[in-house]
């Protein structure tokens, strides 16, 4: 820490435009590398590594970190200061347009304070396949309680279903404005995403499954059999059909639905057609 504090006229301006917020309390940055339990011959992946305060953690506990920095002049900062450091590979790039798994070339976790304005494109982003084996993202606190939210909740929504039908997702502590420079307007958490061993769906169903799952939230005070006609464009009977193949009560709403559920009736959807186009 004592390189960061010692250079801190020489950083450049901060870039409002990435929705940079850098986090600069030592005991909160601690807290975080040690939520991902790095074993020293790890390699994890640093979304948005800005001034470098967390990779320095995150190298004192992992065998190799890859540090992803959209921002040239703060990626340039970082080759400086580490550049007799070979377990550092520093990556300018944006991190919405790298796949990680290519980049890490193995298996990886995954950290990062986030830009809160891109969070949610991070998080799908970061659960396409390969997976890391788990991540750990310092977020607005608001995201954190949608993700950790129960079923009926006001928080539950389709980012907690499109999360959690991948992977298990738990808010670790919380993180004051006072812990940023410059200080966000909102709280934060961290937050410890772990893929699951066996997802409610499979890779070739996620991209259906989050666009039914986003549609279906947008009429989320509608019961599901107006949900069902509406969205699968299928008579009343059918709806219910389909409803009651996958267990759910016709008028239950969806913000009562786990991940399983819609999922189950995005397959039975999915059967039906196929067998409609099968010839007798």
């Amino acid at each position: 820490m004592s390189k960061s504090k010692g250079n801190a006229r020489a950083f450049p301006p901060v870039r409002k435009s990435l929705g940079q917020h850098f986090l600069s309390d030592p005991r909160i940055l601690a807290r975080i590398a040690d939520a991902l339990a790095l074993a020293p011959d790890e390699t994890v992946v640093e979304i948005g590594a800005g001034r470098g305060a967390l990779t320095e953690q995150l190298l004192a506990r992992a065998g190799r970190v890859i540090a992803i920095e959209v921002d040239r002049m703060l990626a340039a900062r970082l080759r400086e200061r580490y550049a007799g450091e070979p377990r550092l590979d520093v990556v300018e790039r944006d991190v919405l347009e790298t796949n990680l798994g290519v980049l890490a070339g193995g298996d990886f976790a995954l950290v990062g304070n986030v830009p809160y304005y891109i969070t949610t494109p991070i998080l799908f982003h970061a659960l396409h396949p390969p997976r890391p084996t788990r991540a750990v993202y310092l977020v607005q606190k608001e995201v954190a309680d949608r993700l950790s939210a129960s079923p009926g909740t006001k928080a539950y929504g389709a980012l907690t279903v499109n999360v959690r039908a991948l992977a298990a997702a738990e808010t670790l502590f919380r993180v004051a404005p006072g812990a940023f420079s410059p200080a966000p307007s909102v709280d934060s958490a961290v937050v410890r995403i772990t893929p699951r061993a066996q997802p409610a769906i499979a890779p070739d169903e996620e991209e259906a499954f989050r666009v039914f799952v986003q549609q279906a939230f947008g009429m989320r005070r509608k019961q599901m059999r107006r949900v069902v006609r509406s969205l699968l464009s299928v008579p009343p009977q059918r709806a219910d059909e389909l409803l009651a193949a996958a267990g759910i009560d016709p008028e239950a709403r969806p913000e009562t639905l786990t991940p399983e559920q819609f999922a189950a009736l995005l397959r039975g959807q999915e059967s039906g057609v196929r067998d409609q186009g099968v010839p007798g």
